[in-house]
């Protein structure tokens, strides 16, 4: 069965983190306090944007073309500093704060001793592999890859992959697609021992996952009669798998 357990050890890699997410359990739990820290931490990062830009500036203004500009300019690379230091801290500061208080979520589960795929036929599996089909040229091909690419991200948010343990036991693990840190992707998923905390949002059937039957929900779903019931050959309830909305994936320590 597929070990699901309140988190244990600790993490040595992220690979995957949904902030927002995350920020919604912290936000719900501490009834708005973490909002109220980012606001002032905006407030702090302001004032150093402003005194970093005015001295930047002053180093300047002594090159007569260059005049308001360098003022502008200074304050202008300044800001965009602060503000790149601010996401930083803020993402580093919510990912503190989720690790040390995942304990208290109620709902969020460890999931872990599993492999994960995507089903040949479902949008993961073409996320997956149109990156790298956009840099073919192949003018046969009635579809623009390039554009397909970008039509995926576009459309979807977040994708499905097929969790399997060496049972046989099988869950849904949904990932938000702009969640992934240090330049990992879906594809590389699939090649490591990772652990994952995640919320069960519903339950659906394996082959849901396919394109075919996202694009048209209601071609997968076939009447059920007493006879189909009694020979087994409808879908069941037990057919349909557990679908869990990923929140952090990581490599666990293992001393």
């Amino acid at each position: 069965m597929i070990d699901k357990s309140k988190i244990s050890a600790p993490l040595v890699k992220v690979v995957y983190f949904d902030e927002e997410s995350a920020s919604d359990l912290l936000d719900i739990t501490a009834g708005g306090k973490e909002t109220s820290s980012k606001e002032s931490a905006r407030e702090r990062t302001a004032e150093v944007e402003a005194k970093a830009g005015a001295k930047a500036a002053a180093k300047f203004n002594w090159l007569p073309f260059f005049g308001g500009s360098a003022e502008a300019g200074a304050a202008a690379s300044a800001t965009a500093l602060g503000r790149s230091i601010l996401n930083k801290t803020l993402s580093n500061t919510i990912l503190t704060d989720y690790l040390g208080k995942v304990h208290e979520f109620q709902g969020v589960e460890r999931l872990e001793n599993f492999t994960l795929s995507a089903p040949s036929d479902s949008a993961a599996y073409m996320k997956m592999f149109t990156p790298y089909l956009a840099m073919l040229k192949i003018d046969e091909l009635p579809v623009n890859l390039a554009e397909l690419d970008k039509a995926l991200l576009s459309a979807k948010g977040y994708y499905e992959l097929l969790g399997q343990t060496p049972d046989g036991s099988k869950l849904v693990l949904r990932f938000n697609i702009e969640a992934f840190r240090n330049n990992y992707g879906l594809v590389d998923l699939g090649r490591m021992k990772l652990v994952f905390d995640g919320v069960r949002v519903g339950k659906a059937s394996e082959r849901s996952l396919a394109m075919s039957a996202e694009m048209n929900p209601n071609s997968s779903v076939t009447p059920v009669d007493a006879l189909a019931i009694v020979d087994g050959s409808s879908e069941a309830a037990s057919d349909l798998l557990d679908v869990y909305d990923v929140i952090l994936a990581g490599v666990e320590y293992a001393g």
